[in-house]
């Protein structure tokens, strides 16, 4: 992929997200400063309700650098010079993300029937679905023609991030349900659908790992915040 990227842009872009990463690992610090003992023997000595706000704001954090990545992959990779990208074609054939996640509650008594068990399982594998493609996405990455920085280094920001939201939820899964690791099964990868047989198709394929990815983050933080309002006021809690 051929494209001209301004040289001034390039650094004040390397700049800038290397200072807004470095703020962000410490605020968050490491695996959200919990220890795992190994065998599911998690020691953690934050309270749920602060564990909960680090992992809402993990959520909030890894869905927002998405949004940005989304945005700097469309802007360098699927402009309007490239004409053979065109909306049509995303749109038709590669806008479509897996159905096998964990859905969104469509009505007010679906989120009141859904238990704290059920978010919390649904998290984690989601969590667990996005390590693989994540890694692939990155591998691909490295394969373009002056990829941006920027991009590559939100995109091994979200793999990071993610890892450490995953040790989150595992400690919250042992503090609120007094279990080891719910095993949610073998999900099936985005990978496994998408097997680009050239350039173009890589690129979109590219796009919609990123955009889909976009919208399973926004349901993880969804989901956490839900599971934080029940903690408080279950009755009044809803997406709707």
């Amino acid at each position: 992929l051929k494209k001209n990227v301004v040289r001034d842009t390039e650094t004040f872009s390397k700049c800038w997200t290397g200072l807004f990463l470095w703020c962000l690992h410490g605020m968050l610090g490491s695996a959200m400063d919990c220890k795992n003992g190994g065998a599911g023997n998690v020691h953690c000595s934050i309270s749920v309700d602060k564990l909960l706000d680090r992992a809402i704001h993990h959520s909030e954090l890894i869905y927002i650098i998405s949004e940005e990545s989304t945005a700097l992959f469309v802007s360098e990779a699927l402009h309007p010079g490239k004409c053979y990208f065109t909306h049509n074609l995303i749109s038709n054939n590669w806008g479509h993300c897996n159905s096998k996640t964990p859905p969104m509650p469509t009505s007010k008594s679906d989120v009141q029937q859904i238990s704290d068990k059920w978010l919390l399982q649904s998290v984690l594998i989601l969590i667990r679905f996005w390590m693989d493609p994540l890694k692939e996405l990155q591998s691909s990455l490295d394969r373009y023609d002056n990829a941006p920085s920027a991009l590559l280094n939100k995109t091994k920001w979200i793999s990071t991030k993610l890892m450490n939201l995953k040790e989150g939820v595992l400690v919250l899964i042992k503090k609120m349900l007094d279990e080891g690791t719910l095993d949610p099964g073998n999900s099936v990868s985005l990978t496994s659908f998408m097997v680009p047989s050239d350039e173009t198709e890589y690129v979109l394929r590219d796009y919609s790992l990123l955009t889909c990815f976009k919208k399973d983050a926004h349901k993880i933080e969804t989901f956490l915040k839900l599971l934080k309002c029940r903690q408080t006021d279950n009755l009044s809690c809803s997406l709707f």
